[in-house]
């Protein structure tokens, strides 16, 4: 294999493994909510500066957490829609070692990740707004997409000066 197409498939593995533990990390962080909301509401409720400058996002943590601290005592099994959350990010993290060994072959998995992130943008927000989720919250939802599909796209176009180059 020619020195110019390992430094491309060594640079497509490296931004796919970045891709691969970004979802790793967001669906596992789905699993400790009640004490990751703990820890906001502390920063965000507790410290002048945000409390006073964004006390919209300090009420809303504050609500938030409360709704899950209700749910955790009277109705634990809401929980578990996060945990099958969580499960997702796993289970799509997991779909992207195909192109990780070979991305050529798998760039299918590229695409059914560009559209995923494409998505996100209409479910956050017209499930937000059934939810009365603060648009704010739906925006930074949206980022997922936004910030998602930006690796997604540089992997799928190394992939196709890849497949040239073979």
């Amino acid at each position: 294999m020619p020195t110019d197409k390992k430094k491309l498939l060594f640079r497509i593995r490296c931004l796919i493994l970045f891709f691969i533990i970004a979802l790793l990390i967001s669906g596992i962080t789905a699993f400790p909510l009640r004490w990751e909301l703990n820890i906001l509401c502390q920063w965000f409720g507790s410290e002048p500066f945000f409390g006073e400058h964004i006390p919209g996002l300090a009420a809303w943590l504050q609500f938030v957490r409360e709704g899950i601290e209700y749910n955790a005592v009277h109705y634990p099994f809401y929980a578990y829609g996060a945990d099958w959350l969580a499960f997702a990010h796993i289970v799509i993290a997991i779909s992207f070692l195909g192109p990780l060994y070979n991305p050529v072959r798998n760039i299918w998995t590229i695409h059914f990740g560009m559209i995923a992130c494409v998505l996100i943008l209409p479910l956050a927000f017209i499930c937000g707004e059934i939810r009365h989720i603060p648009l704010g919250w739906q925006l930074v939802d949206c980022s997922f997409g936004v910030f998602g599909i930006i690796p997604l796209l540089i992997i799928h176009r190394w992939t196709k000066k890849l497949e040239k180059m073979s």
